[in-house]
Order: structure tokens, then C-alpha cells, then sequence
């Protein structure tokens, strides 16, 4: 999932914007398409649909500076215990004030809040999800539905963005790896989980 968080948002210059993350509500449907296919339009994002963005509302958060939409997020679910964060988005002019953090942050406690296992993202700023507590795993571990909107990105035979995963219940994580392990094969319909690689060094 090509994402517009890029790596000039790492620098956070500032976060005196006053800002509000909240859940997103169906009256913000119009500003964050605006954001959104304002980057798919230079390629750096998938373009949405005003019916696209109406079924998955219940997924976004978003974050305001007084009136005016400066970011959105998604939390989106693909097992009963792991999600995607996905759609994160700056405005350009509002990049390294800190709203894709925030945003991350709000993202991270609603899954808390769902008693996920793990979150994983696509990224390039992979500098910016280990400052977040993630970790880079490889792509082709992750849950195969989570490959399904990248049929639809010019990416797709060549794709360089970084899979990143964060751990939030760990010893959940562990039980079910060794689960899996006892198992021998996979029940059908099960999805095998991302093991994290160490830190380097």
C-alpha cells in the first residue's frame, strides 16, 4: 500500500498546532479524498472512490489544526488479531509538526483497544515506524489479503516499500507461533504470522 508519509515527515520541527486526532465521521469523507487523491495524482498513493471512502470510514482517523484536515490514517482489520495501518496521509505543508505520530499513536491504542496481536504497514520511512516500536519483516510473510490492493498499484511488479510490524501482545505472539510450529501444517483457512527480526547490531 503506497503510503504518503515520506521521509521529510520524520523531522518534526514543531507540534504546536493544536491539533485533534479523533475518529473520522462521514462529513469528513470530502477532505480526506482531497488529501488523498491530491497524492495519488503525483503517483505516491492509490486513488478512492467517494463509495470506497464510505465503506471504510469506520476504519480512519483523522487529525485537524483547527478547521482544516491536516492527516488521516487507517486502522484496518485482516485476522482476529491483526490489523493494517494504511492511508497515512500529511498535508504537505503540515509535515514534520508531529500529526503522523499522533496519528500512529491513536492508531496503536485502537487496536489495544481490540486486543490485536500485531499491526504491520508498508512504508518507505522505515526509520520512522522503529522510532514508533515496529520492525521490519519480510513482505511475503505477511497475511496474503493484505496483498489485495496492490493489484491495483503501478508498483506491483516492482514494489519497494518496507514491510514493518509492531508487537503488542507479546506473549500472545509467541503462543500462537508455537502453536502453529506444533502443528506441523496449517489448518485451513489459517494465516501464518510475520516472525520480527532482531535489531541490527
Amino acid at each position: 500500500m503506497i503510503s504518503a508519509l515520506t521521509p521529510d515527515s520524520i523531522l518534526e520541527h514543531s507540534t504546536d498546532l493544536g491539533l485533534e486526532v479523533r475518529k473520522a465521521a462521514m462529513s469528513d469523507i470530502a477532505p480526506i479524498l482531497e488529501l488523498i487523491n491530491g497524492y495519488a495524482a503525483k503517483g505516491i498513493m492509490l486513488p478512492r472512490t467517494e463509495f470506497e471512502m464510505s465503506e471504510a470510514i469506520r476504519d480512519f482517523s483523522v487529525a485537524y489544526s483547527g478547521a482544516e484536515l491536516i492527516g488521516c490514517g487507517a486502522l484496518h482489520f485482516y485476522t482476529p488479531t491483526t490489523g493494517e495501518i494504511r492511508s497515512l496521509a500529511v498535508a504537505p505543508e503540515r509535515k514534520t509538526h508531529g500529526a503522523g505520530r499522533r496519528l500512529i499513536e491513536a492508531l496503536i491504542a485502537e487496536a489495544g483497544q481490540y486486543e490485536l496481536d500485531a499491526v504491520f504497514a508498508f512504508t518507505y520511512v522505515a526509520d520512522f515506524f522503529r522510532k514508533m516500536g515496529f520492525a521490519e519483516v519480510e513482505r511475503g510473510e505477511l497475511p496474503l489479503k493484505a496483498w489485495k490492493d496492490c493489484l491495483r498499484c503501478p508498483k506491483f511488479q516492482c514494489c519497494d516499500e518496507i514491510a514493518v510490524v509492531r508487537v503488542l501482545r507479546p506473549e500472545h505472539w509467541r503462543q500462537t507461533h508455537e502453536a502453529m510450529a506444533s502443528w506441523g501444517s496449517l489448518p485451513e483457512g489459517s494465516v501464518l504470522l510475520p516472525i520480527v527480526k532482531p535489531p541490527a547490531g
